[in-house]
């Protein structure tokens, strides 16, 4: 099931379009499987970082729903009209402050930009069983190699 949030224009108000999703959408959720909310963002929300956290554990908990990610930078501070948000970060304070958010919401986070993906929780956990499957495969490796040497 997806659920469709829309911001208003100039605004990142992360917590009325979560409280949207999760009290208006979500109500009937006994009904559903699996639920999980994905936030497509340029920027930082408008809300503290820590407040917008407690809000998002508490309400995945209640829900058992995961919040994921997914922020792409822009070059420009200034939407195309020419709107200054409410609240600034550089890329990297915006990356932190998701990452929090994520960890709080049990879920994932993915930031790219036009230059390519900078950091994604996906990709991070498939090259660590790569190198899980190198490790033990140059393990084998050594153990066969020994056992030949034995005999």
């Amino acid at each position: 099931r997806w659920v469709l949030s829309l911001q208003c224009e100039g605004s990142r108000n992360f917590m009325s379009a979560l409280r949207r999703a999760v009290e208006v959408d979500f109500k009937d959720k006994d009904k559903h499987k699996s639920q999980g909310l994905y936030l497509l963002t340029t920027g930082i929300p408008d809300q503290e970082t820590h407040t917008i956290s407690a809000y998002v554990a508490e309400v995945c908990r209640g829900f058992d729903l995961q919040l994921h990610v997914c922020l792409f930078s822009v070059m420009e501070d200034v939407d195309s009209n020419g709107i200054i948000p409410a609240r600034y970060a550089n890329p990297t304070e915006t990356a932190i402050a998701f990452k929090e958010i994520v960890q709080a919401a049990n879920g994932r986070f993915h930031w790219f930009g036009e230059a390519g993906i900078f950091e994604s929780d996906d990709i991070t956990v498939i090259v660590s069983e790569m190198e899980k499957a190198n490790n033990y495969s140059q393990k084998c490796a050594f153990l066969v190699e020994s056992l030949k040497q034995r005999s």
